[in-house]
C-alpha cells in the first residue's frame, strides 16, 4: 500500500524537564514533535505537536487525585500529583517501545503511528492501534486536530458524558458543542450540554478495554464508526476544532468501571456534597413566573405538609430575577417577593433551603450592564464593545470569567444579593456560553484568546465561582451547587442534571441511559427532570412511573414549564399522590446507601450507577442495551420505561443469587424472571453477598428522623456478605478533622449459622445500640450476634427481620 511521501521520521530526542525518561521525546526534522509521559502504570499520555510546539491553553481538568487546579489553569507539562512510574524504553531504527507493567506502547518512528498493547495473565494482549492510513493531522490538511484509530468488530464504546440514543456509542457520530437544547429528543438530539471528550472502549471477546481522553476546549467530534471510507477500511476517529492532539490512555484490563475511576482520579476528587442535596428537591419555572410568587412558594410547603411530601430543598427558579417580562441575574423582583428574608427563612423553618438559578449573560438593559461593561468584566469583541449574543428574548453579552476581577464581582453578588439571606445554594444556568463569532475575546487571565475556542471553560470557571462564594461565606459549611452545562471537571464543583428535557415515555427510557453515560464519564452526581421539563404535561402513569425511577438517581428534582401551563408536582394527580408520597418516602429509606454510594465516589472515584456490563463484564447478557442499571454494586433497578405495563422482565446476571426488595423471594443468577411491577413498588434487586444501609425511621414532612438499618443477602454457603457506611453530620466540614463514623457489618455464614458483627467506627452523629438487619423469610439458618445479642426474630413481607442489641463500645 502506498503511504504519504511527507509523514514525518522520528527519532528519540532528549528527555524534558530534567525528569528522567519523563517524557520521552519523538523529534522530526520538519519541527514535528510527539511527546510520551508515563503517568502510572496503566496511563500514558501521548502529545502530538505538529509544530513543535504548544498551540493550546493551560489545562483545567487534570487534576491527579486533587480538589482542584489553579484558577488560571494548569502548565500542560507539569508533571505534580503523579508519582515515580517503573517503565522501560527501547528502541531501534524503526520503533519506539514503552512499556510498563500493565502498557506497552510501540511507536512506529515512520509516521509516529502507536499501537498499545495491555498486560495480563503474563501476555500482552493487543487492543488499539493508530489507523495506518493517515492517523495524525501533521499539518496536511487544516489546522485541526485529528486522531483516527482502528476499529476493531464487535467493539463497544460507552461514555462521552450525556449523549442522546443507545448506551454503546458504536456506529454513531457526536459532536460536542454545548447548547440550550430545550425539548430535546432523548433518542437522538445532538449536541448537548456537556463536553466530556472520554470514553471507554471494551472488548467483549476479550473482557478487556481501555480509556481515551482528549483533554481540549475546543468544539469537537466523535465518530465510532458511523463514518465509514473504502481507503481506510474501519476506523473511528476524534477531531478538534483547534489546539492540541493532548490525549491519554488508560489500561482497563478486567472491568470497564477501572478506566472509569482512574479517569476520575485523573480529574480531580469528586465534591462531597451535603446530604440533603440527595433529598427531594421541589421546582417549577410557574411558582417564580406568577405576580404573587411568594404567596405561590408559601402554597407548596402547605401541600408538601399536608400530603405528608418529604422535602430537603426547592430549586428557585429565575422568575425571581425579573423586570416585567425578562430576567436579568441578581435582581429580586419586590413586587413578587415584598419580604426577601422572611419569605427565605419561613422555607428554612421547615427544613426546606433555597437554590437560586443565576445566568452568566447580563442583557442589555441589565441594571448594571453599563458597570460591567465599563470595568471589562464582558467577554468584549476586537473593537472593545461588548460580544453581543442573542439570551433569553434579548441580546446581552456574556461575563468573562477568564478575568479575575469577573469572577470577583461574581462572588461578590452571590454572597450579597443570595447568600447573606439564607440562600442555601446557586442554581448555574443557561451557562453554555454560545459565543460563535471568532471576533469575541476572552482575556485568557492575561492571554487573550477568541473565546469561541474555550466555551466550556467559561461555564467551569462560572461555577468554580459561585463554589467559591459559598465556601467564603460560610466556610464551614459544605457548598452545594447544581449546573446544567459543564465540561470535565464539573464533578469537582457541582450536581448536575441532564437539561431541558422532552415528556415522553421515550425520554424516560432514554435518560436513563443518558445518566449511565455520564457516570461511566466520570460524573456521578446527576440527575433528570423528572416527569419532563418542556413539553405536554406528563398523564399520571408516566409521572409516577418517572418518579419511581427518579428516587434512585443521585439528584431527584421533579421540575418542569409545561406547555398548557400545568404544573409538575407530586400532588398534580389525586389519584396518584399517596403513591407519589410513599416513593419520595422510600427514597429517603434509600439515602443511607445513596450517601455512602457518593462517599466511594469521592474517596474512591466509584461511578454511583453502572451498566449491568460494566458491573458483570464477562457475562454475555449484561452486554444487551437494555433498560436497567446498578445502583452501585449492591442493588440491581429496573424501572418500569412502558405505557401500560404491570409487571418487568428482568434478566438477573450469572454468578450470584438475587432477593427481590419487596417479596424477599431469591432468584439464581443467569436468568431472566418476571417480577410484579406496581407503580408504588418500584423493581429493586439486592445482590447475593451484599449488606445495604436503610434509614428505617418513620418519617413525615420537616420531621426528620434517622435510624440505620441494613438489608442483606447473605452466601447460599460458605461466605461473608459485607457493607457499610458514612455517618457525619450531613453539611459542616467537620469530617476533614476527623468527625466522621462508619458503620461496618459482616454477615458470615456456613451450612448452619450466620454470624452477624455489626462495628462502629469514628465519632458517629448520633448514638444508636439497636440495629435491625433483614434478610430474606427463607434463610433460616441459625442467627448470632458475635459484638451483641439477638432479640428479636420475625418474618414480615418475605423478610426476616433480625433485632440486634449491640454492646456498648
Amino acid at each position: 500500500m502506498a503511504t504519504l511521501k511527507n509523514r514525518p521520521q522520528f527519532s528519540v530526542s532528549e528527555t524534558l524537564n530534567g525528569q528522567a525518561g519523563n517524557p520521552i521525546v519523538l523529534s522530526a526534522a520538519d519541527g514535528a514533535r510527539i511527546e510520551l509521559f508515563v503517568l502510572a502504570d496503566d496511563i500514558i499520555r501521548v502529545l502530538v505537536l505538529p509544530k513543535g510546539e504548544l498551540r493550546g491553553p493551560r489545562t483545567w481538568s487534570i487534576a491527579p487525585g486533587l480538589e482542584d487546579v489553579p484558577i488560571e489553569g494548569r502548565d500542560r507539562r507539569d508533571l505534580s500529583g503523579f508519582g515515580q512510574t517503573a517503565f522501560s524504553a527501547t528502541s531501534d531504527t524503526q520503533t519506539l517501545v514503552v512499556e510498563t507493567a500493565q502498557v506497552r506502547l510501540t511507536v512506529a518512528l515512520d509516521g509516529g503511528f502507536c499501537s498499545w498493547a495491555i498486560a495480563r495473565d503474563g501476555a500482552w494482549h493487543d487492543v488499539m492501534n493508530d489507523r495506518k492510513t493517515q492517523a495524525y493531522n501533521f499539518g496536511w490538511w487544516d489546522e485541526r486536530v485529528y486522531h483516527y484509530v482502528e476499529r476493531q468488530r464487535g467493539e463497544m464504546y460507552v461514555g462521552l458524558g450525556e449523549r442522546a440514543g443507545t448506551l454503546d456509542r458504536a456506529n454513531q457520530s457526536y459532536e460536542m458543542r454545548n447548547i440550550d437544547a430545550m425539548g430535546y429528543s432523548a433518542r437522538s438530539t445532538d449536541p448537548l450540554y456537556k463536553h466530556i471528550p472520554f470514553y471507554v472502549t471494551w472488548q467483549p471477546q476479550s473482557s478487556m478495554g481501555f480509556g481515551l481522553f482528549y483533554d481540549t476546549l475546543a468544539d469537537c467530534r466523535f465518530d465510532m464508526g458511523r463514518e465509514l471510507d473504502n481507503y481506510h477500511g474501519h476506523y473511528r476517529h476524534f477531531v478538534a476544532e483547534h489546539g492540541d492532539l493532548d490525549y491519554y490512555f488508560i489500561a482497563s484490563a478486567d472491568t470497564p468501571l477501572h478506566a472509569v475511576r482512574r479517569f476520575t482520579w485523573l480529574t480531580g476528587r469528586p465534591a462531597l456534597m451535603p446530604k440533603w442535596g440527595l433529598g427531594y428537591s421541589g421546582s417549577t419555572m410557574s411558582y417564580t413566573d406568577a405576580p404573587d410568587a411568594q404567596h405561590k412558594m408559601g402554597e407548596f410547603i402547605e401541600r408538601c405538609r399536608e400530603h405528608d411530601v418529604l422535602c430537603d430543598s426547592f430549586h428557585l427558579s429565575s422568575g425571581y430575577t425579573s423586570i416585567g417580562a425578562k430576567r436579568y441575574v441578581f435582581n429580586w423582583n419586590h413586587e413578587k417577593f415584598p419580604d426577601i428574608e422572611g419569605f427565605v427563612h419561613g422555607y428554612l423553618r421547615e427544613g426546606v433551603k433555597l437554590c437560586a438559578n443565576i445566568k452568566p449573560c447580563l442583557l442589555q438593559d441589565h441594571p448594571a450592564f453599563d458597570e460591567a461593561a465599563k470595568a471589562g468584566l464582558l467577554i468584549q469583541a476586537r473593537d472593545g464593545e461588548p460580544a453581543w449574543v442573542q439570551f433569553w428574548d434579548e441580546v446581552g453579552a456574556y461575563l468573562d470569567f477568564t478575568n479575575p476581577a469577573t469572577i470577583d464581582w461574581w462572588k461578590a453578588r452571590v454572597k450579597d444579593s443570595l447568600l447573606r439571606y439564607g440562600i442555601a445554594s446557586t442554581w448555574n444556568d443557561n451557562n453554555e456560553f454560545e459565543i460563535w463569532t471568532p471576533d469575541a475575546i476572552a482575556q485568557g487571565f492575561g492571554e487573550p484568546f477568541p473565546a469561541h475556542q474555550a466555551k466550556v471553560l467559561q461555564t467551569q470557571l462560572m461555577m468554580r465561582a459561585s463554589r467559591d462564594a459559598q465556601r467564603e461565606h460560610a466556610p464551614r459549611t459544605r457548598p452545594f451547587l447544581v449546573s446544567r452545562s459543564g465540561g470535565v471537571g464539573m464533578h469537582r464543583y457541582v450536581q448536575t442534571w441532564s437539561g431541558d428535557n422532552y415528556t415522553s415515555w421515550e425520554t424516560l427510557r432514554y435518560n436513563l441511559k443518558m445518566g449511565l453515560g455520564l457516570a461511566m464519564s466520570g460524573v456521578s452526581n446527576s440527575g433528570h427532570d423528572i416527569g419532563g421539563f418542556s413539553g405536554p404535561a406528563p398523564e399520571p402513569e408516566l409521572l409516577l412511573r418517572w418518579v419511581a425511577f427518579g428516587i434512585f438517581l443521585p439528584r431527584f428534582s421533579i421540575h418542569s414549564w409545561n406547555d398548557d401551563g400545568t404544573v409538575n408536582e407530586p400532588w398534580m394527580y389525586p389519584e396518584a399522590t399517596a403513591q407519589i408520597a410513599g416513593l419520595i418516602k422510600l427514597r429517603y429509606r434509600l439515602i443511607p446507601y445513596l450517601y455512602e454510594l457518593l462517599w466511594q465516589s469521592h474517596r474512591s472515584y466509584e461511578p454511583v450507577l453502572r451498566p449491568l456490563f460494566a458491573e458483570f463484564p464477562n457475562d454475555p447478557r449484561c452486554l444487551a442495551d437494555g433498560d436497567d442499571m446498578m445502583l452501585g454494586s449492591s442493588l440491581l433497578v429496573a424501572p418500569v420505561v412502558e405505557q401500560g405495563q404491570r409487571e418487568r422482565d428482568v434478566y438477573l446476571p450469572a454468578g450470584v443469587r438475587w432477593a427481590s426488595y419487596w417479596s424477599g423471594e431469591v432468584f439464581e443468577g443467569g436468568q431472566s424472571v418476571t417480577l410484579p411491577a406496581p407503580f408504588e413498588q418500584p423493581v429493586m434487586l439486592l445482590r447475593e453477598g451484599s449488606v445495604v444501609p436503610l434509614n428505617v425511621a418513620e418519617q413525615h414532612f420537616a420531621q426528620p428522623a434517622d435510624e440505620r438499618g441494613f438489608i442483606a443477602l447473605p452466601f447460599e454457603g460458605t461466605g461473608t456478605a459485607r457493607g457499610s457506611c458514612v455517618e457525619d453530620d450531613g453539611e459542616t466540614e467537620a469530617w476533614r478533622d476527623g468527625m466522621q463514623g462508619r458503620w461496618n457489618v459482616a454477615v458470615a455464614s456456613d451450612a448452619t449459622t450466620l454470624r452477624i458483627t455489626i462495628d462502629r467506627e469514628g465519632q458517629m452523629p448520633f448514638a444508636q445500640h439497636e440495629v435491625q438487619l433483614s434478610v430474606p423469610a427463607s434463610e433460616v439458618r441459625e442467627a448470632t450476634c458475635t459484638n451483641g445479642e439477638v432479640t428479636g426474630d420475625v418474618v414480615l413481607n418475605g423478610w426476616r427481620r433480625l433485632t440486634l442489641r449491640l454492646a456498648h463500645p
